[in-house]
């Protein structure tokens, strides 16, 4: 059975930093491009960033291209994004998404606010 299980976010001020896991199981991880979609309350799906199977080429939406870094662990199935300098717009449900086949987990909230 294919998981994909996100974790890390939760309620930071604006200025800080959370950095989202994603675990990865049920098929090759290494093999798939993968990427990271949000949310925010009232809006429609927002692609954030993505990353080869390989880990060397990755793209950022121009809103969040200097502040979040994307990354992930072959070896042991993770992906992360890692999210700096985070503003209120930043608030949403944070979802690791395999771009191939389209596999879904069920998303982390995080919400930016003082």
């Amino acid at each position: 059975e294919v998981q994909l299980v996100e974790s890390g976010g939760g309620l930071v001020q604006p200025g800080g930093s959370l950095r989202l896991s994603c675990a990865a199981s049920g098929f090759t991880f290494s093999n798939y491009r993968m990427s990271w979609v949000r949310q925010a309350p009232g809006k429609g799906l927002e692609w954030v960033s993505g990353i080869n199977s390989g880990g060397g080429s990755t793209s950022y939406a121009d809103s969040v291209k200097g502040r979040f870094t994307i990354s992930r662990d072959n070896a042991k199935n993770p992906l992360y994004l890692q999210m700096n300098s985070l503003e209120p717009e930043g608030t949403a449900v944070y979802f690791c998404r395999e771009n191939t086949v389209g596999y879904w987990g069920q998303g982390t909230q995080v919400t930016v606010s003082s």
